[in-house]
C-alpha cells in the first residue's frame, strides 16, 4: 500500500492490534497522515482469535472495581480508563453498527458474539479516514546513522522494516509502538521488540506469562518423578486431561476463595478459574519456587455435612462408591483425591473430609509465555512521559500490551488496550503540534 510521502509520513504505527488501530483512528481524525505497519498479512489477528469463542469486549461493573482489576498498575491505568471507559467503548462499537449486550457474568459482548464484523467495519472506517496499511513489514528497529543514503536528515534515524521486497527505511515525524506482549507469537506479538528498546536505553520489565496455565508438581501418585517432567501421573492424565473440574472453589495466597471451574491438562491445570488466580500463583512460584493452591471440591456443602457423609457407614460398598453415592462426587474429583492423597489419608475419614473442602495442589511452574493469553511486564510507565512518549526516544510513543501492566480476562485486557491507544494518540497529536526548531 502507498501513503502520501513514503519516506516522511506524519505517523508510523507499528502493530495492527486494538491499541494501534485505535491510535490510528484518533490521529487520522486530527488530520495526520497515518500508516499502520504490521509483520503479518493482515491486522487484528489476535483480536480475531479473542473473538473465536465470543468476543468479550469489556465489562459492565462499576468504575472503581473495574480499575482495581489492574492490580499494582491500577494507578497508571485509571487515567487511561477515565479517558475511554467501558461505556465509551460500547458507544464506540455502536458507532460502527455493532450493538452490545451484558451477559449474566457482567461481561459485555457484541450482539452476534463475533469479532470479524466489528473489525471489518472498523477497517473500512479507517481507510475512509485516509489510514493506509503496510502489511508484511517486520520492524527491525532504527538505523544507526542520522541520514539515509539520500542525505535527507529531516527526521533523524529511520525506521527499518524487513519486507518481501527487501529492507525498507521510513522516516515518520512520530512513531507509535503497539507491538503487543509475547503471547501467541504466531499471531505477531513475539516480544522481539524488547531487546531493540533495551539497546536504546528503555527500561523494560521482563515479560512473564499472565492468564496462563500451570504444571503441577510431584503428587502422591508419583512422589519421585523426573524433575524435568513435572505433571500428573500417566494414568490420571490419560483418563482426565481435557475434562473440566466443576463446581469447585479455589484459593491461594493473595487470592480469596472464588467459585468457578478449570480444566485438567496433560501437565497440570488451566481455565478461567486458574487464569483469575494466575498472577498470584506465578508470583508465588517466582518467590518460593512453587505455589500451593487449595481446592474446595464441594463448595455447595458445609464441612460438617461433608464429614458426616464421609463417616456414614458404607457397609460393603467401596470408598469410591460410597463417596459417589453420599456426596455425588464425580470420577474426576475422585481421581484428584487419589492423585493428591496417600492411601492412608484416603482411609482416614476426618482427613479425607477436610481434603474434600481444602485439597492442596502444588504447582511447579507456569506454562511458557507463548501459551499464555496475555503477558505481564513490558515498557515501564516510569520510562514514559505523561503523553506516553519514551523519555529515552523523543517522538516514539508506546501503547497496548507492550506496556508494563496485566489484568484478568473478562474484557479488562481489551478495554485497557483500546484506552491506551487513544491516550498515546492524543499525546502524539499534542506533541506534533508543538513548534520545532
Amino acid at each position: 500500500m502507498s501513503f502520501p510521502d513514503p519516506r516522511h509520513p506524519d505517523v508510523a504505527i507499528i502493530g495492527g492490534g486494538p491499541a494501534g488501530l485505535m491510535a490510528a483512528e484518533v490521529l487520522a481524525a486530527a488530520g495526520h497522515s497515518v500508516t499502520v505497519f504490521d509483520a503479518k498479512p493482515s491486522v487484528g489477528r489476535k483480536f480475531l482469535l479473542a473473538g473465536k469463542g465470543g468476543l468479550n469486549l469489556t465489562h459492565s461493573e462499576p468504575f472503581a472495581p473495574f480499575v482495581s482489576r489492574y492490580g499494582s498498575r491500577a494507578e497508571q491505568i485509571e487515567p487511561l480508563l477515565r479517558g475511554f471507559d467501558a461505556d465509551a467503548l460500547r458507544a464506540w462499537a455502536a458507532g460502527l453498527g455493532v450493538e452490545t449486550f451484558v451477559g449474566t457474568s457482567g461481561r459485555v459482548f457484541p450482539s452476534d458474539l463475533k469479532a470479524a464484523p466489528l473489525l471489518r467495519a472498523w477497517l473500512h472506517r479507517l481507510r475512509l479516514a485516509g489510514v493506509t496499511f503496510a502489511m508484511r513489514h517486520r520492524w527491525l528497529g532504527w538505523t544507526d546513522q542520522e541520514e539515509d543514503q539520500t542525505g535527507d536528515d529531516k527526521a533523524g534515524r529511520a525506521l527499518r522494516f524487513a519486507t518481501p521486497e527487501g529492507e525498507r527505511l521510513v522516516r515518520p515525524r512520530a512513531t507509535l509502538l503497539a507491538l503487543g506482549g509475547a503471547s501467541w507469537p504466531q499471531l505477531g506479538s513475539d516480544g522481539a521488540w524488547v531487546e531493540v528498546l533495551q539497546a536504546r536505553g528503555v527500561h523494560v520489565a521482563p515479560l512473564r506469562p499472565a492468564n496462563c496455565g500451570f504444571d503441577v508438581a510431584a503428587t502422591a501418585a508419583h512422589p519421585n518423578p523426573d524433575p524435568q517432567s513435572p505433571g500428573w501421573s500417566e494414568r490420571f492424565a490419560a483418563e482426565f486431561a481435557g475434562q473440566p473440574v466443576k463446581p469447585v472453589a479455589l484459593e491461594t495466597e493473595g487470592f480469596a476463595s472464588r467459585a468457578g471451574e478449570f480444566v485438567i491438562t496433560a501437565h497440570g491445570i488451566e481455565g478461567s478459574l486458574v487464569y483469575a488466580a494466575s498472577a498470584a500463583l506465578r508470583d508465588q512460584i517466582e518467590r518460593d519456587g512453587s505455589a500451593t493452591l487449595y481446592l474446595d471440591l464441594l463448595p455447595q456443602l458445609t464441612p460438617e455435612r461433608v464429614l458426616a457423609d464421609v463417616q456414614h457407614p458404607r457397609g460393603s460398598r467401596s470408598l469410591s462408591s460410597h463417596l459417589k453415592s453420599r456426596l455425588n462426587l464425580s470420577s474426576l474429583k475422585l481421581g484428584l483425591l487419589h492423585e493428591l492423597l496417600t492411601r492412608e489419608q484416603m482411609q482416614h475419614a476426618p482427613t479425607l473430609a477436610a481434603a474434600l473442602k481444602h485439597l492442596p495442589l502444588t504447582l511447579a511452574a507456569p506454562r511458557p509465555v507463548a501459551e499464555a493469553i496475555s503477558t505481564a511486564g513490558g515498557v515501564r510507565f516510569e520510562a514514559l512521559t505523561e503523553q506516553r512518549m519514551l523519555t529515552a526516544l523523543p517522538g516514539v510513543f508506546c501503547a497496548g500490551e507492550m506496556l508494563d501492566w496485566e489484568a484478568p480476562t473478562g474484557g479488562y485486557l481489551l478495554t485497557a488496550c483500546f484506552a491506551s491507544g487513544r491516550s498515546a494518540a492524543q499525546g502524539m497529536v499534542d506533541w506534533l503540534a508543538m513548534p520545532r526548531p
